[in-house]
């Protein structure tokens, strides 16, 4: 029977030099996970208008205010951040 992997890399290897690994806590469902096993997401927040990006002189004072957020993996998936896996290419008996 063929291993399927997930549809996506994470970018943050499990090994065992890294003792003990640090918990987050979910940004939409509130569960606390192995940080591993999460997805990092990064909201902030967006000037795209053009009449106040030409009234401030310096680009310095516009903040953005970039949050970094976790996302649990089944939060993930049902929110569209990674695609579901697809079993189709796995036979059934």
């Amino acid at each position: 029977m063929p291993v399927s992997g997930a549809p996506y890399t994470r970018g943050y290897h499990h090994t065992k030099s890294r003792g003990s690994e640090s918990n987050v806590i979910c940004s939409f469902c509130g569960r606390v996970v192995p940080r591993y096993k999460t997805i990092a997401q990064t909201k902030g927040f967006r000037l795209n208008d053009p009449a106040i990006m030409q009234a401030v002189e310096d680009r310095r004072f516009i903040h953005m205010f970039p949050r970094k957020t976790y996302a649990c993996p089944s939060c993930a998936r049902g929110r569209g951040i990674v695609k579901k896996r697809d079993y189709s290419h796995i036979s059934q008996r």
